[in-house]
């Protein structure tokens, strides 16, 4: 509408004045006055790529715009303040010394989960490099929290994927005014979820919940209630990174590269193979409760960790433990991530994370010895694993590596990353 207008004034002779590398964006009410609009983020992020020197926005709408520098900001209130600043050719700048940071929000910290040392750690090479996992196990006995206190090891956004992601909150009208999300977007859609709530859509598309959690962490709960035709189209996300959205008016791609964290039981009672309570599961209720993850979704999961009862006198305890609290294991993972990021720089590939690495890359980047190759094969050959599962233990037992500081892969490392196939599921 602004845009409009303002155009309108011109062509009529009614303004006089030179609008070259201005961009207007907002809506007007009938009383003049400049109303706020989603997505400001992303169109001051293309005016800048598109070379406009400034951006006149909706006052409301200014600190949002102002997170993107070397572009000057007006934030307008009404028509007529747009009108006499061009006339007077004196665009006020927006003060960027307002912009805030979005407070960090409060998670379990790790050295609060008492035992479960196993998953931790299979959380922990998740996070250094990456990688999708699947928990299962009784109920109660800490899924849901290991998969909160995730969120607490992951390292800051960089500045660049930072406004990318508030970009995309702000298209989806969930950001708010002049904060920059500098943490990774941890999203938990409950397993009713519609196919559209989840993937993105509507008469003129919107990002669901797997843009939202791009760059962050997608957790799924009770991950086989979910509708199957929700968790196949994760599929494309999971291996592409990105979704795609078709309507009659036009197609429209987002950004979907997330860690996938899902959660599940074991049978539908909850407890087959507890040594807690027995199952009362029928032999093809188990089977049937499985199949609800397919072959092919599995094939995208690179980690299974078994999440048992722990003991009760470990719940008794008042050891923490300072080595395994979040704010140490999450100065690990960033140092180990920035190492890869790095590594991959230095190799000409243009990604952040050992997940992300094709069978081609994974040549230069895991090279192995004869003996550690020799062994990965055997238990290849052993174990039926597909080329796909083959590639799999390879980029974990890369990222085990990274955690170890070994440049070298080792047959530690390839053991370590075999003991994450899903054995539950054989």
């Amino acid at each position: 509408d602004l845009a409009m207008a303002v155009a309108l004034l011109l062509s009529s002779g009614e303004m006089v004045a030179t609008t070259d590398n201005i961009l207007f964006v907002g809506e007007l009410s009938l009383d003049g006055s400049v109303r706020g609009v989603r997505g400001i983020l992303p169109i001051a992020m293309q005016a800048k790529q598109a070379g406009f020197n400034h951006i006149v926005v909706p006052y409301e709408n200014a600190g949002e715009a102002a997170l993107v520098e070397n572009i000057k900001v007006f934030g307008a209130k009404s028509l007529r303040e747009v009108v006499q600043a061009i006339v007077d050719d004196a665009l006020p700048e927006y003060e960027r010394d307002d912009i805030a940071i979005l407070p960090e929000k409060e998670v379990i910290d790790f050295a609060d989960v008492h035992g479960q040392e196993s998953a931790k750690r299979g959380l922990i090479v998740a996070a250094a490099g990456g990688h999708n996992t699947l928990m299962y196990g009784p109920p109660g006995t800490g899924k849901t929290m290991l998969a909160k206190a995730f969120a607490g090891i992951l390292p800051p956004l960089t500045q660049e994927s930072a406004l990318v992601v508030t970009g995309i909150h702000s298209a989806a009208g969930r950001l708010n005014n002049k904060n920059l999300m500098s943490n990774p977007p941890i999203r938990s859609p409950h397993h009713s979820s519609s196919y559209v709530a989840m993937i993105g859509g509507g008469g003129y598309p919107k990002p669901g919940e797997v843009t939202l959690a791009h760059k962050g962490v997608l957790f799924l709960d009770e991950f086989p209630e979910f509708n199957r035709q929700v968790v196949e189209t994760l599929r494309e996300p999971l291996e592409e990174h990105t979704v795609t959205i078709s309507r009659a008016k036009g197609t429209e791609i987002f950004p979907s590269h997330f860690i996938l964290i899902a959660a599940m039981n074991p049978c539908p009672c909850g407890y087959d193979g507890s040594r807690a309570k027995r199952c009362i599961c029928a032999p093809y209720d188990i089977a049937r409760y499985r199949k609800k993850i397919s072959g092919p979704i599995l094939d995208r999961i690179d980690i299974t960790l078994a999440v048992e009862h722990i003991p009760y006198e470990k719940l008794d305890t008042n050891k923490n433990g300072k080595e395994m609290s979040s704010k140490n294991i999450r100065a690990e993972v960033g140092a180990v991530r920035e190492y890869q990021r790095q590594r991959l720089r230095s190799l000409g590939i243009e990604k952040e994370t050992n997940a992300e690495l094709s069978a081609k890359e994974l040549i230069r980047v895991a090279p192995l010895g004869n003996e550690v190759r020799l062994l990965l094969n055997t238990c290849a050959e052993k174990l039926s694993l597909s080329v796909r599962a083959y590639h799999r233990v390879l980029r974990l037992a890369r990222t085990i590596a990274d955690l170890d500081t070994s440049e070298e892969i080792k047959e530690r490392h390839i053991l370590e990353a075999l003991q994450y196939r899903p054995k539950f599921f054989s």
